[in-house]
């Protein structure tokens, strides 16, 4: 039966185990750093990440890096128009038996894993996205009227590409708000890029090593409830997913003049959630306004609806969440 720790040990321990995290997925990730932090924020908070970036960026080399690290089950799915929801969920085949007879047995599909990178998911028909998404909020899947529930931990880290959008189908709203972030991966800077090139040409290529198991990165989800969150931090929290809104007393002349619709009651929550679990990534003994900045634009750009004053005038989504961000 394994010691149990008081809980000022226990908090070291964890926050050793999460800065080790860190240290060895920058063995093999070159920069990206606070891609991935906000990454191990939304894992640590059971969220789903939507990453945006162009190919070539080591998307799918990040979350299989952080999957090997974390000891966890590792899917990668490739999503193209004609795959259906039974590639995603399993189905069941008609086997035979040693003695002849012949029953149906459910196959699992790719999406029992601990970690699922659904690759261009906005290349696959909407059908097969619900599938997706389904398991994504209801943690099972239901086939032939039988359900099962996904081992846990289960996070999804889903990708998009900028750049082509013919073929694609995009996610509505109501189904990107489903995702805890939407993160948007840049190009590296040139001594990166050389750091890349040096690191990934040469004969030996870092690998990296497994220092937790999924029964670990529990125990790290669970620690993120211990963080204390102030009463200011989550005034502030209110005031700035409030501002967003352009019917609302909080809201600025910008968000009045550009803004459709504003970001729901779930922001409020995944910002709650996300800015404890980055004090505990930070080694911060609880959260602060510093975390609440960091983490408004990934948790608020895709919950907020420009409309067309600001697509005319080229207003983002990125800079009026930053400008209310800078206000608080």
């Amino acid at each position: 039966m394994p010691a149990i720790l008081e809980p000022a040990a226990r908090w070291e321990q964890v926050q050793d185990r999460a800065l080790a995290i860190r240290k060895e997925t920058a063995r093999v990730i070159v920069g990206q750093d606070a891609i991935v932090e906000q990454l191990l924020t939304s894992l640590l908070c059971k969220g789903h990440c939507l990453l945006v970036g162009v190919p070539g960026l080591a998307k799918t080399l990040l979350v299989s890096t952080l999957g090997r690290i974390l000891g966890l089950k590792f899917q990668r799915i490739q999503f193209t128009p004609d795959l259906m929801p039974s590639d995603i969920v399993g189905t069941e085949i008609l086997q035979t038996a040693d003695d002849g007879s012949r029953e149906f047995k459910f196959a699992p599909g790719p999406i029992f894993a601990n970690l699922l990178l659904a690759d261009e998911i906005n290349r696959t028909p909407p059908k097969t996205q619900a599938a997706l998404l389904e398991a994504m909020q209801e943690k099972q899947v239901t086939v032939n009227g039988v359900t099962r529930r996904l081992d846990e931990p289960f996070t999804v880290f889903a990708t998009q590409n900028p750049i082509e959008h013919e073929g694609t189908y995009p996610l509505p709203e109501a189904q990107l708000d489903r995702f805890f972030f939407e993160l948007r991966i840049g190009y590296p800077t040139i001594e990166e890029e050389e750091e890349i090139v040096l690191r990934t040409t040469g004969r030996s290529i870092a690998e990296p090593q497994t220092l937790l198991d999924a029964a670990g990165v529990l125990d790290l989800q669970d620690a993120t409830h211990d963080v204390p969150l102030p009463d200011s931090v989550v005034k502030a929290i209110l005031k700035l997913v409030h501002s967003t809104r352009p019917d609302s007393i909080h809201a600025t002349a910008d968000v009045r003049n550009y803004v459709s619709f504003g970001a729901g009651p779930r922001a409020s929550q995944c910002l709650a959630r996300a800015v404890r679990a980055l004090a505990l990534l930070r080694g911060r003994s609880s959260a602060s306004m510093e975390e609440l900045k960091a983490l408004a634009l990934p948790v608020l750009r895709h919950r907020v609806i420009p409309n067309y004053n600001a697509t005319g005038e080229g207003i983002t989504t990125d800079a009026i969440v930053e400008k209310l961000a800078s206000a608080l």
